[in-house]
C-alpha cells in the first residue's frame, strides 16, 4: 500500500472515530457526515485487506489489527501536531537559525561590531555566518540573508533586496606616490601609476569613472596588487604602492590625517549599495525578519558613528593641502 493525501486523510478519520467511540460522535468533531467516515473508514479497511473494526449497533469493538494499527495512527497526529507547533514557534517569536552570508571585509568592518548586540537582544536565535566575496545563490547554498554590495541592481526577479546604506568610492593614493609624478587629472594620466584592485569575475580589472560633467570613461588597467580584503589593499596604498578605488569606510580618516589624498578631483565613481537579499518576505519566519531590521537599525546608526566618512569640505581640504605640496616640492605642472 503506497500511502498518499488521502491515505493519509483515512488515517486521521478511523483515528477520530475510535478516539470518539464512534462515527457519531467523530461527526460532531470533524465536521464531517457520518455516511462519509463510514465510507472512508471502509475503504480503508478493503485497501489494508484486514478489517479494523468490529460494528454492532450499540458500540466499536477494535480487531487486534485495529489495535496494532490505531497506536501507530495516533503516534502519527502527535508528530504531525509536533510539526505544526513546531512552526507555529517559529512564527510567534525570533528563534532558530539565520544563515547569513556576507563579504569579507562588510564581516569585518560592520557585521563584526554589530552582531554581539543582535545575539543578546534575540537569546534564542543562532546565528550561522558564511564569509566569502563568492556571490552566493540564495536556494542552492540554503542561505536565509545574503549581504551583498553592488552598484547595479540585481538579476533575478525572484530575490528581494532590501537596500540598507549606500556609500561612496574614491580614487586614493598616498602622497608619497602621488608627488614622484605630477598628479593624474584625467584617466589618462592614470597610466604613470601602478594600480590596485579587487578580484572581478573575468580577471579584468577597471575602473569605472564618471568626469565632472557626467561623461563616464573606462580606465582598464593591470593592477600589481589584487585581493578581496579591503583592510590589504589600504595598507598597501598607504604605503605607496599604488592607486586604488576604496570606499568611504576606507578611506575617511585616512584622508583627514592626509596620509591618503584623492586622485583626479572633480571625477566620481559609481557608488555601491549594500543591500541585503533574501527570497521572500512573505512566510519570512520572524528570526530572519528580526535581522534584518536589526541591520537596517545599526546601518542607519552607523552612517553617523563607524564609518568615520569625510565632509565635502574635509575632502577638497585634503585636496588642495595636497596639491599646495606638490607644488611647493616639483614647481607648477607643465
Amino acid at each position: 500500500m503506497q500511502l498518499d493525501s488521502q491515505n493519509l486523510n483515512d488515517l486521521m478519520y478511523f483515528a477520530q472515530v475510535v478516539e470518539h467511540g464512534g462515527f457519531s460522535a467523530a461527526e460532531r468533531v470533524l465536521g464531517v457526515s457520518k455516511s462519509r467516515l463510514s465510507r472512508r473508514v471502509a475503504e480503508l479497511e478493503a485497501s489494508l485487506g484486514v478489517r479494523l473494526l468490529q460494528r454492532s449497533t450499540r458500540k466499536l469493538v477494535l480487531t487486534e489489527a485495529g489495535e496494532r494499527f490505531f497506536r501507530h495512527c495516533q503516534l502519527m497526529l502527535s508528530e504531525a501536531q509536533a510539526a505544526m507547533n513546531a512552526v507555529q514557534e517559529l512564527r510567534s517569536a525570533p528563534r532558530g537559525t539565520v544563515r547569513v552570508s556576507v563579504p569579507v571585509t562588510i564581516s569585518q568592518t560592520i557585521l563584526s561590531g554589530i552582531l554581539s548586540e543582535f545575539l543578546l537582544r534575540f537569546p534564542e536565535v543562532r546565528i550561522s555566518i558564511r564569509v566569502t566575496n563568492r556571490v552566493i545563490d540564495l536556494y542552492e547554498d540554503s542561505i536565509d540573508v545574503a549581504l551583498r554590495v553592488r552598484s547595479d541592481p540585481p538579476e533575478n526577479a525572484n530575490i528581494v533586496v532590501r537596500p540598507l546604506w549606500r556609500t561612496q568610492q574614491m580614487l586614493v593614493g598616498a602622497p608619497s606616490l602621488l608627488s614622484q609624478n605630477a598628479p593624474p587629472v584625467s584617466p589618462a594620466d592614470l597610466a604613470r601609476f601602478d594600480t590596485l584592485d579587487t578580484p572581478s569575475a573575468d580577471s579584468r580589472h577597471a575602473f569605472h569613472l564618471i568626469a565632472p560633467d557626467g561623461r563616464r570613461h573606462i580606465h582598464e588597467h593591470e593592477p600589481r596588487l589584487v585581493t578581496a580584503d579591503l583592510s590589504t589593499l589600504r595598507e598597501a596604498v598607504l604605503a605607496g604602492v599604488g592607486i586604488a578605488a576604496l570606499p568611504e569606510m576606507m578611506y575617511g580618516a585616512a584622508l583627514r590625517t592626509g596620509q591618503l589624498s584623492p586622485v583626479m578631483p572633480g571625477w566620481t565613481l559609481p557608488a555601491p549599495q549594500l543591500s541585503a537579499a533574501f527570497v521572500s518576505r512573505q512566510g519570512m519566519v520572524p528570526a530572519v525578519r528580526a535581522f534584518v531590521d536589526f541591520l537596517v537599525e545599526k546601518l542607519d546608526e552607523a552612517k553617523h558613528t563607524m564609518l568615520e566618512c569625510p565632509t565635502s569640505e574635509q575632502v577638497r581640504a585634503a585636496q588642495l593641502a595636497n596639491m599646495a605640496a606638490l607644488v611647493a616640492v616639483d614647481g607648477p605642472a607643465r
